[in-house]
């Protein structure tokens, strides 16, 4: 990262079974004010990757304005960082299909894809992998609000 990011935007996803009950959250943390946005939320049955992309889209749409914003977006979803990355690419050239050929299988959770590369298009993302479970904070913070979030969904599910 050469220049400081006017963002940092930290995500994780959860998934108790796969599919099953899913969390996700973000945080975004303000480097010249040090302020910090959280934000968690739950689906009934997804899976653990569906969650890390809507974490990373809730994320991204948590930024308004009309100006393009440096974010630098860390996650411990080498999926996430890895398709932002490297796969996207062929993926849009070869109609969101794995392979080259029209009869390749789509591209699977093509619908959060487009909608996650749609958002980071309006923006300058730099990404980060960083390991899940190994005392980065805030990735840490993340996994807790999103696992209390599938907490909070089975307890409203109960009632």
């Amino acid at each position: 990262m050469s220049e400081q990011p006017d963002v940092i935007l930290y995500t994780d996803g959860a998934c108790s079974g796969n599919p099953g009950p899913g969390g996700w959250a973000f945080l975004l943390k303000h480097p010249a004010t040090e302020s910090i946005k959280t934000l968690s939320g739950a689906e009934v049955n997804t899976t653990n990757n569906r969650m890390e992309l809507r974490a990373a889209i809730e994320g991204l749409r948590a930024l308004k304005g009309d100006q393009r914003l440096r974010v630098h977006l860390v996650s411990d979803s080498e999926y996430v960082i890895k398709g932002l990355t490297v796969w996207i690419k062929g993926w849009i050239a070869n109609d969101w299909r794995r392979g080259k050929k029209a009869n390749s299988p789509p591209v699977k959770n093509v619908d959060l894809w487009k909608e996650l590369h749609s958002l980071a298009g309006r923006l300058d993302v730099s990404y980060e992998h960083v390991r899940g479970h190994t005392g980065h904070p805030e990735n840490e913070e993340c996994d807790r609000l999103a696992t209390g979030a599938i907490r909070a969904l089975r307890r409203q599910q109960a009632d």
